[in-house]
């Protein structure tokens, strides 16, 4: 088996080649010393939407994503964010067949949001939804003639062929990538797709300072600290007006559960904070949501106090959300 620093070297050099944004899985070797992670998994992920019958008929009619609740943003749920100015505000709460239980949330954007400029892949915050796909050729082919516009083109991660990628943004501005095992996928470190779109099984954070988000992601959670890597990343360096072949820092972690990792990616000057209605959500990805165990094992600065909140998304179980190093929203949802 290749050792951890190989590992690293391979993929590094794979993402030098700006084929993806996405460092190999593999890079990732728990040993019998490492904290016992505390983030579980990915529950979900949140983005603001300007038009959600738009997010609902492209969602489903071209990654066949299916509406499974529908309802407004409660107080309670509003309070937990900080954002008080959400309350009242609809949402829609998707998912695949795949994997029903791994969600897609879409809010509708306030005026006041939809009012600030944002353009995609230059804010801090969360900036990337990676998905696992059947077949990204096939995929990439069908999105040509939808309304999810291809920023990256399917590549192989040369020395390993069978996987392939491509990315995409979406009718919110939302960013999309799509990953696939092309190989064997009973020894792949990919989770299974069991489906055209399957869940979401990377989330990207971004930031001017990416120790700063290590920082926040590894120690209070007993994540695995990887040493960034500096990596060209096409779509980033496209987005923000870098020459070609700009690196900027990059590496991931892995969550408790197989599938389930974290990118965090250092930002050049040319990006900067995102803007924010006082009170309200942004635009883009607002919020990645964890599985947990305990709420109260975690020593955090609570937006509002742990409470049940109401919804299909967080099963009955106590929720609560912090602030990260770079605005984005984190939220915690006991199982």
């Amino acid at each position: 088996m290749l050792n951890t620093a190989i590992v690293r070297l391979v993929a590094g050099l794979l993402l030098a080649m700006g084929l993806v944004s996405t460092p190999l899985p593999a890079q990732t070797v728990a040993t019998s010393a490492a904290p016992q992670p505390q983030l579980l998994r990915i529950r979900m992920a949140t983005f603001s939407a300007a038009d959600l019958d738009a997010v609902e008929r492209d969602y489903g009619r071209w990654l066949g994503y299916k509406v499974r609740e529908r309802g407004v943003v409660s107080p309670e749920l509003a309070g937990s964010w900080g954002a008080p100015r959400a309350a009242g505000r609809a949402y829609l709460l998707m998912s695949s067949d795949a994997a029903p239980d791994v969600y897609i949330r879409a809010v509708q954007a306030s005026p006041a949001a939809l009012a600030l400029p944002y353009r995609p892949l230059t804010t801090y915050g969360w900036n990337g939804i990676e998905l696992i796909v059947d077949d990204p050729d096939g995929l990439h082919a069908k999105l040509k003639d939808s309304p999810f516009r291809v920023i990256g083109e399917p590549a192989p991660l040369g020395a390993y062929p069978s996987i392939r990628a491509f990315q995409v943004v979406g009718p919110s501005g939302e960013v999309l990538y799509l990953t696939a095992e092309t190989g064997d996928r009973s020894r792949s470190l990919l989770p299974l797709p069991n489906g055209e779109v399957g869940r979401i099984f990377i989330m990207v954070v971004a930031g001017p300072d990416i120790e700063a988000l290590l920082d926040f992601y590894t120690t209070p959670f007993g994540l695995t600290r990887n040493k960034p890597r500096s990596v060209p990343v096409g779509v980033v360096i496209r987005a923000q007006s870098l020459a070609p072949g700009t690196g900027l820092p990059l590496t991931t972690t892995r969550l408790a559960q197989h599938g389930n990792l974290i990118e965090f990616d250092g930002y050049s000057a040319n990006a900067g904070p995102r803007p924010l209605p006082e009170g309200d959500l942004p635009l883009g990805i607002v919020s990645t949501s964890f599985a947990v165990r305990k709420l109260d094992a975690l020593k955090l600065d609570w937006l509002a106090a742990p409470q049940r909140l109401p919804g299909l998304a967080y099963g009955g179980g106590h929720a609560a959300s912090v602030r990260g190093p770079a605005g984005e929203w984190v939220e915690l949802i006991e199982e």
